[in-house]
């Protein structure tokens, strides 16, 4: 979908992005005042598109993703999605629950990854439109035992354009049984544009003095460390590739050679404050975007398991570290460790998951 000439204000276009058998997949298009355009479609409540201008005002998709609705579902990369109802890992799918362990889905090898085999982001979304605020809401069901997850579980991923450049993500869930809940928002962003090659010239800065390490199954051990000293300190903007070849991660076998990052680092405001997270410039665009979030934690991933087998967006290959992930989110396998911030979600309870992400032109 082109976006040239298009009426500078805010708005919702719908559109149909495709069809799973009589289901069609509704699109929805939401624009600015000051050139920003996005796309979400409600399969996986997913990001396809979004276009940011650079500093001289020329407009670039700074999302990797994929122009049909069949990529998405061949695609195992998650890109754009919303990930659920366990976003991240979860050591052989097990946890105990008031006494009681519970079996969840294993697809990432003997563990589990983002929700399981038909989690969140195989599913699609309700829609509904807010043109005023220029918001779109999708509102999903996950019965009782979906994956192996106990509680029927309903929720929602909402999508809000702001006239000042800022695109406010919301997650919200409730359940009718103890359970765990733990939604993650999955797009990888290249702020040079989605089909620039790598992101490894791109500056990173994290509110973080600290992160949980992984062992080579991509599993959290447990452990918490401090940052400083190591390649994994961002207090201070770096280049993502500065240090990106010493980072000790063989992909729980994905790669030969090192995956790059792909870690939780614990945030420094407490859980449910709303505080900085994140901030990811491309010094030769100008763009930039800065993340506010309300969860503990953010897994960056650097897309070290990309290659040129993923065709996104115009026939692109993608490229290893082709794209940066922000999952804000509980930690990594919080329900076998107390001492993590908790995802338990009780009944009368309501899981809210705010992400603000701030986009610059550079101008």
């Amino acid at each position: 979908m082109s976006f040239a000439n298009e009426e500078d204000a805010l708005t919702v276009q719908s559109f149909v992005f495709g069809a799973i058998g009589d289901r069609p997949v509704p699109g929805f298009v939401l624009r600015n005042r000051h050139g920003v355009a996005m796309t979400v479609i409600s399969y996986g409540a997913c990001l396809t598109q979004l276009h940011l201008p650079d500093v001289r005002g020329r407009a670039a998709d700074v999302v990797l993703g994929f122009d049909t609705l069949d990529e998405y579902i061949a695609t195992d990369t998650y890109a754009g999605a919303t990930c659920g109802r366990y976003g991240s890992r979860i050591r052989r799918g097990t946890f105990i629950l008031d006494g009681r362990q519970v079996q969840v889905s294993c697809n990432e090898g003997p563990n589990h990854l983002h929700g399981g085999r038909e989690g969140f982001d195989r599913k699609i979304w309700g829609a509904s439109v807010d043109a005023q605020s220029n918001q779109v809401v999708f509102t999903v069901a996950s019965p009782d035992g979906d994956e192996g997850f106990p509680g029927m579980v309903v929720a929602s991923a909402s999508y809000r354009l702001t006239d000042e450049n800022v695109l406010e993500i919301v997650m919200r869930g409730q359940s009718d049984r103890p359970t765990v809940l733990n939604m993650v928002h999955h797009t990888y962003w290249n702020l040079a544009g989605h089909d620039s090659g790598d992101v490894c010239a791109h500056r990173l800065h994290l509110n973080a003095d600290f992160y949980t390490p992984i062992d080579d199954e991509l599993m959290t051990t447990g452990e918490v460390r401090a940052v400083a000293g190591t390649v994994f300190d961002f207090r201070a903007p770096k280049p993502i590739g500065a240090n990106i070849d010493a980072v000790s991660n063989i992909g729980a076998g994905r790669v030969e050679a090192g995956g790059g990052y792909d870690h939780n680092w614990c945030l420094n405001a407490a859980t449910g404050e709303h505080q900085v997270c994140a901030r990811l410039e491309d010094p030769a665009s100008g763009r930039a975007i800065e993340l506010f979030t309300t969860e503990p934690g953010v897994q960056v991933y650097t897309g070290g398991y990309l290659s040129e087998k993923v065709v996104g967006k115009g026939g692109r290959r993608y490229c290893k570290y082709a794209g940066l992930t922000f999952e804000t989110q509980r930690f990594p396998d919080a329900p076998n460790f107390g001492h993590f911030p908790s995802a338990r979600l009780n009944p009368g309870e309501v899981y809210a998951h705010r992400m603000e992400i701030h986009l610059h032109s550079g101008a």
